[in-house]
C-alpha cells in the first residue's frame, strides 16, 4: 500500500504552486499590443516571428503576400495545428485588410471524407485570393478578423467550429461560400453577405446559434440544404425575391423565429424544412409551391393559422405535425392527397372540412387532433388510412357523402364515435348502420341539402351549419352556391362570389 509522508505533500503542493506561477507567468508575458508584419516574400512569416514569440501576439496584422507555409503558423498562432490538434497559441484578433492569399508553400491543414466504406484525408493548400478550406477551422480563439479585399471565394468549412468569432466583415467582391463554411460560429451575431453570392450551400451557417441579424443579397436564387440549421438565435430574415428553392432541414431548429415571407417565385419547400420553428406564428405560403414536404413544418408549436396556396396537391408525410397551436385550417379544393400524420397532433383545430377531389387520406393524418368537433369527408375520398382520426376524443359530428359506405378499418380508433352524429346522404342510414364502424355510431342522421324547398332572405338569426350544392359541410364560405342553416330554422341559399 502506497503511504504519503507530510514531507511529500508538502512538496508536491510547492511544485503545483510553482506550476500555476508557471502558467501565470506565461500568460503575463503575452503581447497584447498590435504587431504588424511586412512580408517582401510569400512564406517567411514563420521566420519573421519565431518560435518564442508564436504562442504570445493575441492582435496581428500582416502586409504582404502569404502562402500556405505562412498559414500553417496563422494557425497555429490561432489555436489550432496543420493536423486540427489544439496548440498553445493566443491570436485572438487578426488583420488581414494588405495581405494578399496566394498560391504555394505547405499545406496547412487536412480534410476527411468518406468514400466506398473507407476514410481518406487530403492536404489543404492556399490558392490565389481564396480562403481555402478548412482555413480557419477550429480557430475558436479567433474573435476579430478582417480580410483582404480581393478575396473571391470562401471554402469549404473555412470558419467551421470558430465559436469565439464576433465579428467578421466579408469582402464585397465574394461570389462563393462554401459548403459549412460558418458551421458552429456561435459567437457570430451578425453578418452582411456580399452582393455577387447567388447560394447559400448545404450546412453554410449550422449551428450559428448566436446569429440574430442577417442580410441576404437580391441575387441570391438558392438556399441550401441545412443552410441555417440550429441558428436558434434568428429571430427574422428577410428572404429576396429570386429565390426559388429553399433546401431540406434549411431552417430546422431555428426555434426564434416569429415570421417568415417566402417569395412567390419559391417552387419547393425542402424535408424538414421549417422542423421545430417553434416560435413560427404564421408564414405565407406563395401560390408555385404544388407540394409540401414530410416534416416541413412539424413541431412548428406556435404557428396558429395557415393559409396554403390553391396549387397546392400534396401534404407530405407529418408536414404539420405536432402543430398545436393551428386553430384553423383551409384546405385548397386542388389537393389530392394529405400524407401520412400531416396533422397529428395538432390538437388546437376544432373544425375541419376535407375538400373535394381529395382521393386518399394517410395512416394517423389527424391523429390526437383531441379538440376536433365537427369533420366533413368529401365523397371524392376513396382511401382512409387507419388511425387517421385516432384520439378525436371531442368529435360531435362526421358528415360523409358517400352513397355508399366504405371501409375505413381503424380510421376512428379510440375517437369514441358512440358519443357522435354520423350525418349520411338521403336514403342510406340503414346501409350505414350496417356497417362496420359506421354503424357504432351513436347517432346517425339522414340529410339532403339540395332538396331544400323553403328558402328564406332573413339573416337575422344565427348561422349554424354551411353546405355545398353536392352535401358537403364548409367550414367558410366557398365560391358558387352554399346552403346556410339558420338557428331560427330557415334555410338560405347564398350565392358566394
Amino acid at each position: 500500500m502506497r503511504t504519503f509522508t507530510f514531507k511529500g505533500l508538502f512538496l508536491t503542493a510547492v511544485f503545483m504552486l510553482l506550476g500555476c506561477l508557471s502558467i501565470q507567468a506565461a500568460d503575463d508575458d503575452l503581447i497584447t499590443r498590435q504587431i504588424t508584419i511586412k512580408l517582401d516574400k510569400a512564406g517567411t512569416l514563420p521566420d519573421k516571428i519565431g518560435s518564442s514569440k508564436k504562442n504570445l501576439i493575441t492582435k496581428l496584422k500582416i502586409v504582404g503576400e502569404v502562402n500556405g507555409t505562412d498559414w500553417c503558423f496563422i494557425r497555429e498562432m490561432a489555436g489550432s495545428g496543420y493536423d486540427g490538434k489544439s496548440t498553445e497559441g493566443k491570436l485572438s484578433v487578426l488583420d488581414l485588410s494588405e495581405a494578399k492569399i496566394v498560391e504555394g508553400g505547405d499545406y496547412y491543414n487536412k480534410y476527411y471524407y468518406y468514400e466506398n466504406d473507407v476514410y481518406y484525408y487530403k492536404n489543404c493548400y492556399t490558392s490565389n485570393d481564396v480562403i481555402g478550406k478548412c482555413a480557419f477551422k477550429g480557430c475558436s480563439g479567433l474573435t476579430s478578423l478582417t480580410l483582404p479585399d480581393g478575396i473571391t471565394e470562401i471554402g469549404d468549412e473555412a470558419f467551421e467550429y470558430c465559436s469565439g468569432l464576433t465579428s467578421l466583415t466579408l469582402p464585397d467582391g465574394i461570389t462563393e461560400i462554401g459548403s459549412s463554411a460558418f458551421f458552429g460560429c456561435s459567437g457570430l451575431t451578425s453578418l452582411t453577405l456580399p452582393a455577387g453570392i447567388t447560394e447559400i450551400s448545404s450546412s453554410a451557417f449550422s449551428y450559428c446559434s448566436g446569429l440574430m441579424s442577417l442580410t441576404l443579397p437580391d441575387g441570391i436564387t438558392e438556399i441550401g440544404r441545412s443552410a441555417f440549421f440550429g441558428c436558434s438565435g434568428l429571430t427574422s430574415l428577410a428572404l429576396p425575391a429570386g429565390i426559388t428553392t429553399i433546401g431540406g432541414s434549411a431552417f430546422e431548429g431555428c426555434s426564434g423565429l416569429t415570421s417568415l415571407t417566402l417569395p412567390a417565385g419559391i417552387t419547393s419547400i425542402g424535408d424538414d424544412a421549417f422542423y421545430g420553428c417553434s416560435g413560427l406564428t404564421s408564414i405565407t405560403i406563395p401560390n408555385g409551391v404544388t407540394q409540401i414536404d414530410k416534416n416541413a413544418f412539424r413541431d412548428c408549436t406556435g404557428l396558429t393559422s395557415l393559409t396554403l396556396p390553391a396549387n397546392i396537391k400534396r401534404i407530405g408525410e407529418s408536414a404539420f405535425e405536432n402543430c398545436s397551436g393551428l386553430t384553423s385550417l383551409n384546405l385548397p379544393a386542388g389537393i389530392t392527397t394529405i400524407g401520412s400524420s400531416a396533422f397529428y397532433g395538432c390538437s388546437g383545430l376544432t373544425s375541419l372540412t376535407i375538400p373535394d377531389g381529395v382521393t386518399k387520406i394517410g395512416k394517423y393524418a389527424f391523429s390526437n387532433c383531441s379538440y376536433l368537433t365537427s369533420l366533413t369527408i368529401p365523397s371524392s375520398v376513396n382511401s382512409l388510412g387507419d388511425y387517421a382520426f385516432k384520439n378525436c376524443s371531442s368529435l360531435q359530428s362526421v358528415h360523409v357523402s358517400w352513397s355508399t359506405p366504405i371501409s375505413v378499418g381503424k380510421a376512428f380508433n379510440k375517437a369514441d364515435v358512440s358519443k357522435c352524429t354520423l350525418y349520411v346522404p338521403q336514403g342510406t342510414e340503414q346501409d350505414y348502420f350496417l356497417a362496420d364502424v359506421w354503424g357504432d355510431f351513436g347517432n346517425i342522421v339522414e340529410y339532403d341539402p339540395t332538396g331544400i324547398d323553403k328558402v328564406t332572405t332573413s339573416t337575422d338569426a344565427k348561422e349554424l351549419s354551411r353546405y355545398s350544392v353536392n352535401g358537403q359541410r364548409l367550414a367558410t364560405p366557398t365560391k358558387g352556391l352554399n346552403i346556410v342553416k339558420y338557428s331560427d330554422g330557415s334555410v338560405k341559399k347564398v350565392v358566394v362570389q
